[in-house]
């Protein structure tokens, strides 16, 4: 059976890559009290690289991607996230960093998430 980050990640790569056409290549969650912290790694598409080589569409891609995510996530908790952490999503925090090719997630959770289980 595959453990809580493996599931957990699983979910966050069918999240990016339903409202964005890819998905992370690389993913890295830790848990720590009620929060789960993901980094992300070579999140972006071609046409967004292309985009990016400009400071304005860099700017442009920094911005779609931290409000869109964001937005995704306030109006829809992705289906199984919580029953996988046991507990309830309150928020989400996310930056991405364009020119490494990385975000950053936190999603905190109404209570401690329990990593032995």
């Amino acid at each position: 059976m595959k453990n809580k980050e493996a599931l957990f990640n699983e979910i966050v790569r069918r999240v990016r890559k339903d409202h964005f056409g890819k998905g992370p290549e690389k993913i890295k969650t830790t848990f720590v009290d009620n929060m789960a912290i993901s980094i992300l790694h070579g999140n972006l598409t071609p046409t967004e690289k292309f985009i990016a080589q400009t400071p304005q569409g860099a700017d442009m891609i920094h911005t779609a991607r931290t409000k869109m995510i964001q937005r995704v996530y306030a109006d829809k908790v992705p289906e199984g996230m919580e029953e996988v952490v046991g507990a309830k999503l309150l928020y989400l925090f996310s930056d991405f960093k364009v020119e490494e090719d990385m975000a950053v997630s936190v999603f905190i959770f109404d209570r401690k998430i329990d990593v032995d289980e």
